[in-house]
């Protein structure tokens, strides 16, 4: 059972049943005694369906009605439905092809979604009057430069309604009172190239988080809540080159900042009136720590998610007038599970360019650094996405046997600042294939790794690293698995209809500028199949995969098939009833995870 948050006078809780594989989520209503009342038994509407994914949920201000969505495919094409929490009854009102996401206005029947594009780019931001037939329903925004996606949500002060335009290097966003939802959306600040900003309503005023002014790492800036424009925006919280700015999060007396500092995550906490601001401290040199679900203004309590490679996940309130934490609950494993039993260390592998790569190591007590153990390298790299150091429960079933465990928290994440991302993408991208090598070369050298027994792994843009590092140093590697691979780098690139090409122009460079169509062939994985012995390979995809189409992963087994060289095994597994995230369910894909580890282990 999740801990309850506190949101509009009720505790909203998500449990489960022994043996079952969804949720069921619950509510109770101003206190934890009071009685449960079930808003969705998430196994219930799963039951006829081989995938099931439940999206967003959103109750309407007056506490009576639920907006919720469901993917019955795994193509990410929600479709949204009401309930009556009075009744239990199901409105006829039913929304297909949508991103999953509600936002109620303040009357209580007036709802905002998000459309899909044949491409699957969400691009239209459309109004709902529940009773109404969808064909009366109004669009309020259409986000037509393809290079965009849109969105909609509720300011956390329930005032505004926010449309965000997104793009890698830019965004806008387009505001309204909630309390008016049929009026018009006015621009909050029009975009510009390169110019990046998130905002948050508070009090009077806007927080605005921002790279304006040259602040790669981003800076806090405000403004007045009726002038909104940048020549408005004065600082608030100065640039500082050496914290990078995640996010806040706002409350009546304080505001929260995730940050990163030396690449480790860490909250800094900032009191509005006359007192000095101050990091949570948590007692350990490697962890990843989150912001958790925090939809009460008032109060002096922050919710916080917290593991590490050892610690499993935990949930903490951070008491901040006190300085205290106060553990909520942590990941219950089963079994004999001591944390005390296994170690981790952090190391800063040196590049081939002289950059330090910071690279995490988890093992068990009486793993032997003499070059004889296996070892299972992870890595992403793409996008800003962050691989923090994380606990797996499953993972265990590694650890438990010999193997050692390592991320390389490579160039393309935003692990140690925005330019880390800037570092490892466009015209720089080949520095990620290169910064996992040398983070396995280390691996072999400092005897963690037998130089026969090093595995690698990688999925979505991480497949990409796989079939890149696959090409670059065949002999590396004993084993690779490549999930869900984005290995057809040209071909896809070169192909507006397929989902996610048009934004993704300002992650790798668009194939259409001849610098970067060379570039991206130099290191596209299925352009670079050479005449070798290749190792091991588990490449794995899902049929309904709306990020990267089957055919991508299939086509490259095949050229590889009738490339290579060695009689070692290229094993390809295509799950017919899932997307990209795999399989549904909390049981079934563990399921897909033993056979990886199976993979490892023969």
């Amino acid at each position: 059972m999740s801990v309850p948050y506190k949101d509009n006078g009720y505790y909203y809780i998500t449990r489960f049943e022994e043996g079952k594989e969804y949720p069921i989520k619950s509510r109770k209503k101003e206190h934890l005694e009071a009685p449960e009342e079930i808003l969705l038994d998430v196994n219930g509407l799963a039951a006829n369906h081989e995938y099931y994914q439940l999206g967003g949920m959103s109750v309407s201000p007056d506490n009576n009605l639920l907006a919720y969505s469901e993917d019955t495919v795994s193509r990410r094409q929600y479709t949204i439905r009401f309930k009556n929490l009075i009744t239990g009854e199901l409105l006829s009102d039913v929304i297909p092809n949508t991103t999953g996401s509600v936002v109620w206005g303040n009357d209580n029947k007036t709802v905002f979604y998000t459309l899909k594009d044949a491409s699957l780019r969400s691009y239209k931001i459309i109004r709902h009057t529940l009773g109404t037939e969808t064909d009366q329903d109004v669009e309020v925004f259409h986000e037509v430069d393809e290079t965009f996606g849109t969105y909609i949500y509720k300011s956390k002060s329930r005032k505004y309604l926010i449309i965000g335009s997104f793009a890698t290097l830019s965004q806008e966003y387009r505001i309204l009172e909630a309390d008016n939802p049929l009026g018009s959306f006015r621009i909050f600040q029009p975009r510009e190239r390169k110019l990046e900003y998130a905002i948050s309503h508070f009090d009077d005023k806007w927080l605005i988080t921002t790279n304006k002014d040259g602040a790669t790492n981003f800076k806090v800036m405000v403004t007045p809540e009726y002038a909104t424009s940048k020549q408005n925006w004065k600082d608030y919280i100065a640039y500082d080159p050496s914290v990078f700015i995640e996010g806040i999060d706002v409350f009546k007396s304080f505001m929260a900042m995730s940050v990163r500092k030396d690449g480790i995550t860490q909250l800094y906490i900032k009191p509005w009136i006359n007192e000095e601001g101050h990091y949570v401290a948590f007692g350990e040199d490697t962890y990843t720590v989150t912001l958790g679900v925090n939809p009460d203004f008032d109060t002096d309590l922050l919710r916080l998610d917290y593991t590490s490679l050892t610690t499993p996940n935990s949930t903490y309130d951070y008491h901040v007038g006190e300085k205290q934490l106060e553990l909520l609950k942590r990941q219950e494993v089963v079994g004999t599970f001591n944390p005390d039993d296994y170690i981790s260390e952090r190391k800063m592998v040196q590049a081939s360019d002289g950059t330090m790569v910071p690279l995490s190591i988890v093992y068990k007590k009486g793993f032997k650094k003499d070059g004889t153990a296996p070892v299972l390298l992870y890595g992403y790299g793409s996008y800003g996405i962050s691989m923090d150091p994380y606990f797996s429960s499953a993972r265990l079933s590694l650890l438990d046997r010999g193997f050692g465990f390592a991320i390389a928290h490579i160039r393309g994440g935003q692990e140690m600042g925005r330019q880390w991302y800037e570092d490892g993408k466009f015209l720089h991208k080949k520095n990620t294939f290169t910064d996992f090598i040398d983070c396995g070369d280390f691996l072999v050298r400092e005897k963690y790794a037998a130089k026969d027994n090093l595995f690698a792994s990688g999925g979505s843009a991480g497949g990409l690293l796989m079939g890149a590092v696959l090409n670059m140093r065949p002999d590396l590697w004993k084993g690779v698995i490549a999930a869900v691979p984005f290995v057809d780098v040209v071909n896809t690139m070169l192909d507006e209809s397929i989902p996610l090409t048009t934004g993704e122009f300002d992650e790798w460079g668009n194939p259409k500028d001849i610098t970067y169509y060379n570039y991206m062939l130099s290191y596209s994985p299925y352009d670079n199949v050479r005449r070798v012995d290749y190792p091991a390979m588990l490449v794995t995809t899902g049929y309904w995969d709306s990020q990267v189409q089957y055919w991508e992963p299939a086509k490259w087994v095949a050229k590889l098939r009738d490339y290579k060289t060695d009689q070692n095994p290229l094993l390809l597994y295509c799950n017919m009833d899932t997307g990209h995230g795999g399989a549904s369910g909390r049981f079934k894909r563990f399921k897909e995870t033993a056979m990886e580890y199976a993979f490892c282990w023969t």
